[in-house]
C-alpha cells in the first residue's frame, strides 16, 4: 500500500504529467526516426485525432484508473496496431471518423494485455521504466487492465457495427488462449517450432490481424479484401514477434526498453532455444535444457554464445523475413499509394528494426 501511494503521489506532480505528454505526441518516434517519418507521415492528422480520443476515452471517475492507465498508455511504444487500422481504412479510401475510435479500442486492449502480461511475467521494466505492477502493484495493474478491457468494448458497441464486434470479441478470446498456451509452455523445453508458432500467431499476430482487418471493413472493402489484409497483419504481427525473440537476447536493454535474457529468466522456450535444442550439440542442448526448466539467467553469456554459433538467431530473423514476405505480398492487390508505401515499409520495418 505505501508503494501504491507514494507512485500516486509521483505522478500526480505536474513535471511529470509534461513528461507523459511528450511521450504520448511521438509514439512511434524511438525506431529510426526515418523510419517513423516514412511510415506515419501520410496519417499524422489521423494519429491526433487518435490520441484525442484515447486522453477522452480514458477518463474515470476514478482516480487510480486514470493515473495508472496514462501511466501504461502515454509510455511510448510504437503504436503499430493503430497505426495499422488507420493506414488499411485510408488505402481503402475511407473519408470518415470510425477509423480512429477503432484504432483507440485496438490501442486499449494491446495496453490492457501489456498490464495483465507483467503481472504473470512479473516483469520489472518495459518501454525504457518501470513496469506499472513494479510501481503501483499487481492488484492495482489487473483491475486497470479489466477497466481498459471494458471500456474497448463500450467503444466497439457504440459503432453498432456486429462485424466490428465480432473480429474484436473473437481476437480478444484467442490473445487469452494464448496467453495461456504459453503460461503452459514455461519452463518446458521440449516444446515444438509448431507449437511455438501457434502462442505467437495467438498472442501476439491476432491483434495485429484484427486492427487490420477493421481498417480495411470500416473503408466498405470487399470479404476477399478483409481477408488479405487479415494475412498481412497476421503476417506482420508474426514477424514482429520473432525479432523481439531476437533481440531478447541480441538486443541492448537502454534500446529495446526492457530487460535482456527476460525470457531465459522467465523459462520462455523462444524459437532461438527451440531450434538450438533442435540443432545443437550435445552439450548446448542441456545447458537450453537446463536454463528453461529452472528459468536459469545466470548462464545468459553462455546461452547467448551458443545461440550465436549454432545460428539460432540468424535462423529466427530469416524466419522473420519469411513472414515479412508473406505480409507484403498479401496486400499486392492494393492501389498504389502513400499508404500503401507504409505498409510495405512496415514489413522491412519489422526485421530491421534494433528494439
Amino acid at each position: 500500500m505505501a508503494r501504491l501511494m507514494l507512485a500516486c503521489r509521483i505522478i500526480a506532480t505536474p513535471a511529470y504529467q509534461r513528461i507523459l505528454n511528450v511521450y504520448s505526441r511521438f509514439a512511434l518516434s524511438a525506431a529510426t526516426p526515418h523510419a517513423q517519418n516514412t511510415i506515419t507521415q501520410s496519417i499524422a492528422a489521423d494519429m491526433d485525432a487518435v490520441n484525442t480520443v484515447i486522453r477522452q476515452r480514458l477518463h474515470s471517475e476514478v482516480p487510480l484508473v486514470n493515473q495508472i492507465a496514462e501511466y501504461i498508455i502515454s509510455a511510448g511504444g510504437k503504436r503499430i496496431r493503430p497505426v495499422l487500422v488507420l493506414l488499411l481504412a485510408n488505402a481503402y479510401g475511407y473519408k470518415g471518423t470510425a477509423h480512429h475510435e477503432l484504432a483507440a479500442v485496438v490501442e486499449f486492449i494491446h495496453t490492457a494485455t501489456l498490464l495483465h502480461d507483467d503481472v504473470v511475467d512479473e516483469s520489472s521494466m518495459r518501454r525504457g521504466r518501470q513496469t506499472a505492477n513494479a510501481l503501483f502493484g499487481n492488484a492495482a495493474s489487473v483491475l486497470v487492465g479489466d477497466f481498459l478491457y471494458s471500456r474497448s468494448f463500450q467503444m466497439m458497441v457504440s459503432l453498432e457495427n456486429m462485424r466490428v464486434m465480432q473480429i474484436l470479441s473473437d481476437a480478444t478470446n484467442v490473445i487469452a488462449e494464448g496467453e495461456v498456451l504459453q503460461l503452459l509452455n514455461m519452463h518446458d523445453p521440449d516444446v515444438s517450432h509448431e507449437s511455438y508458432l501457434t502462442v505467437i500467431r495467438s498472442k501476439t499476430a491476432k491483434l495485429f490481424e484484427a486492427a487490420a482487418e477493421l481498417g480495411a471493413l470500416v473503408a466498405g472493402a470487399s470479404h476477399a479484401q478483409v481477408a488479405a489484409a487479415g494475412e498481412y497483419g497476421r503476417s506482420l504481427g508474426t514477424a514482429f514477434q520473432l525479432i523481439d525473440d531476437v533481440l531478447d537476447y541480441a538486443g541492448d536493454a537502454a534500446e529495446i526498453g526492457k530487460n535482456v535474457g527476460d525470457d531465459l529468466r522467465e523459462g520462455k522456450p523462444t524459437l532461438p532455444l527451440i531450434y538450438l535444442m533442435e540443432h545443437g550439440t550435445l552439450a548446448q542442448r542441456e545447458l537450453v535444457r537446463t536454463c528453461i526448466e529452472q528459468g536459469d539467467e545466470q548462464h545468459f553469456d553462455a546461452v547467448l554464445a551458443a545461440v550465436t554459433s549454432s545460428g539460432a538467431l540468424d535462423y529466427t530473423r530469416r524466419e522473420a523475413e519469411t513472414a515479412a514476405r508473406r505480409a507484403s505480398e498479401a496486400i499486392a492487390d492494393l492501389p498504389d499509394s502513400l499508404y500503401k508505401d507504409s505498409l510495405l515499409q512496415l514489413c522491412r520495418f519489422a526485421v530491421d528494426r534494433n528494439h
